[in-house]
């Protein structure tokens, strides 16, 4: 196979026109498709060993944008767009393709970086170009002769590690219409060029879905949990408190050997916060009748949890009966939080400004004081 040599600082990888017929034979569909008209397109199991394999399969078999009715859609509008398509290229952007084989490249003179590719024993994986591919697949049983004269542009990606492949696939996918920001918040140990402050905030939010002890544990929605649990915020939503939280106070974290111990010291102040607040808060914790436990006072809380663990962190040991006292004031607060009447008795112009006020009147009832401009009232 005629391919192109490329090389960009210390990566080394190929770019080929694949026949659409020998393409769809050597790739590896690891997701069920479907397309109007037409059967399924079955997924390959994946080897408990192919951790990348395990990876992209977990993903797009868990985000809203490949699932079922969602994917039919999207590979029946590919399809007919080759189907249609004369003058436009069907296939114009590249599908990235990747094997962990290193595969055999022989130049041809006078070209250095012009050569034959050989293919790999194996089938690729796809990073980049699933849908693409399923549609030329249904394109193939409905118009074989059509489809045998298309060429795909490929990249191949040979030889690399496991790592290198989970970075691509995140890389690429980054976006929030490839991949819900939740998803990537579980990815950021995964790759090397995640910042260790959104790191640090992942963990906690880690914790605090996981941990038996946790007032959280399995009411974070992950998109793709599985607990059938009553869900009372989104885990972007609690990653961007977390995360100002400790990106506020990173000049000194960012200076600790071991940030893993500190994720578990931050979390154990959620934590305690959190048991304290359901203290003072009664019956009004988790009610279906009160805005308790919904994201809007949830994120103003721990807004007031950043700046009572500024100024009372130590000691932990009585820490829960500490607190507990300093928000006792919430518990006459409690009738202004039920759900009737909610939004007219703290009016703003949006949830943004709605989470800047309850901050404000819960820090003060608490008498908090703020850590001044650390503590801002945007979100994200």
């Amino acid at each position: 196979m005629l391919a192109t040599q490329i090389r960009q600082k210390d990566s080394v990888f190929y770019f080929c026109a694949y026949p659409a017929e020998d393409l769809l034979d050597k790739v590896q569909f690891i997701h069920r498709f479907y397309a109007e008209g037409s059967s399924s397109l079955a997924g390959e199991e994946v080897a408990d060993d192919d951790e990348v394999g395990k990876f992209i399969q977990h993903i797009e078999s868990t985000d809203a944008a490949f699932q079922r009715e969602l994917g039919k859609a999207k590979v029946t509008a590919i399809k007919n767009f080759y189907e249609t398509a004369v003058s436009q290229p069907p296939i114009p952007g590249t599908v990235l393709l990747f094997t962990d084989e290193k595969l055999k490249f022989d130049a041809v003179k006078p070209f250095t970086n012009v050569g034959n590719l050989a293919e790999p024993r194996g089938k690729y994986l796809i990073i980049d170009g699933q849908h693409r591919l399923a549609a030329l697949h249904f394109f193939m049983r409905e118009r074989p002769d059509d489809a045998r004269t298309m060429n795909v542009p490929c990249v191949i990606f040979d030889g690399k590690s496991e790592d290198f492949a989970t970075e691509m696939f995140v890389i690429i996918n980054s976006t929030p219409t490839r991949i819900n920001k939740s998803h990537l918040i579980d990815l950021y140990e995964k790759v090397s060029w995640a910042e260790p402050d959104k790191k640090f905030a992942a963990r906690i939010v880690d914790h605090l879905y996981r941990e038996n002890d946790s007032p959280l544990r399995y009411k974070i929605n992950r998109l793709g949990g599985r607990s059938k649990q009553e869900k009372w915020i989104l885990q972007a939503e609690l990653f961007n408190e977390l995360h100002k939280w400790a990106a506020s106070e990173w000049k000194k974290l960012g200076k600790k050997q071991n940030l893993p111990r500190e994720a578990e010291k931050y979390y154990e102040m959620v934590r305690d916060f959190l048991r304290a607040a359901e203290k003072a808060w009664g019956e009004a914790w988790g009610h279906q009748s009160y805005m308790v436990t919904r994201p809007v006072t949830l994120k103003a809380m721990l807004r007031v949890c950043a700046d009572l663990a500024a100024e009372d962190a130590e000691p932990k040991e009585d820490r829960v009966k500490r607190w507990a006292r300093r928000l006792g004031p919430w518990t006459e607060m409690a009738r202004s939080f039920r759900s009737e009447g909610f939004y007219e008795r703290f009016p703003a112009k949006g949830q943004v400004e709605r989470v800047g006020r309850i901050y404000k009147e819960l820090g003060r009832a608490a008498n908090i004081a703020r850590r001044g401009k650390d503590a801002s009232d945007d979100d994200e």
